[in-house]
């Protein structure tokens, strides 16, 4: 008896890469491997495909093995839809915290992911594929349409240098004076907006000052508490998401 993998209690959606506009498809080995041995699926069972462009699918398996699994494509059950234009500009932080940021900012919303390298950030490596991957998993399971691009790290220098005026930035600065983040918001435009944190210690002074002569920048505090930095990313989205993105259903 076949059974559907996208009920409630069950799974599941799977990201792909190939376009999604009926017939069939293949999966690659590791996805193969999760519907035959992890959700012991069988010929019959359906799932739910998404690519970021078009929409989401309703498909059933035609045939599972070991290392391949053909899927026919049934029926687009969603439009393609986006998310707010916001990006997660942030020094990296060692792999667990970076592991968690990347999962729930993908939650959240978030349109980007840039690892920025600051004078005292202290991770001189970041993992690229497994932020991505990070990043797939969160998509699959939060139902989301789209994957967050993860941007080459980038020094602070460049980060800033190669800044487009038009996205403005959030610097959330708690070092020094600065209004309330959902009172700094309330009111302006829309998008397109990005948040950047910095590393465990913060930003050191020559960072921060460049930061807040900048035209671009609006300087906001997250209140009365020193945060971890993978904390302060979070609640800075979330603050973001209820003033200005798809949180305030009003606008």
């Amino acid at each position: 008896m076949s059974q559907d993998l996208t009920a409630p209690g069950g799974l599941t959606r799977l990201f792909v890469e190939a376009p999604l506009a009926g017939g069939e498809l293949v999966l690659n080995e590791d996805q193969s491997h999760y519907l035959a041995h992890v959700l012991r699926a069988r010929p019959g069972d359906t799932v739910r495909l998404f690519n970021g462009k078009d929409g989401e699918w309703r498909a059933t398996i035609a045939a599972i093995g070991k290392r391949a699994a053909t899927l026919t494509l049934a029926a687009r059950t969603l439009p393609q839809t986006g998310v707010p234009d916001i990006w997660l500009c942030l020094a990296p932080i060692k792999r667990t915290p970076l592991d968690y940021v990347t999962q729930k900012a993908t939650e959240l919303g978030v349109s980007r992911i840039q690892p920025i390298m600051t004078r005292r950030t202290i991770v001189a490596r970041v993992n690229l594929d497994r932020m991505r991957a990070n990043a797939v998993e969160a998509a699959e399971q939060c139902g989301r349409l789209t994957i967050p691009e993860i941007g080459e790290p980038a020094s602070f220098d460049k980060f800033l240098s190669e800044w487009h005026g038009d996205r403005q930035l959030i610097f959330c600065d708690e070092a020094g004076e600065a209004p309330p983040a959902a009172e700094a918001l309330r009111g302006r435009s829309h998008g397109p907006w990005a948040i950047v944190i910095g590393p465990e210690g913060g930003f050191d002074p020559a960072e921060r000052s460049r930061l807040r002569q900048l035209p671009f920048v609006v300087p906001v505090s997250l209140g009365p508490r020193i945060m971890r930095a993978d904390t302060a990313a979070l609640a800075a989205l979330a603050i973001w998401q209820s003033t200005l993105g798809d949180w305030n259903f009003a606008s």
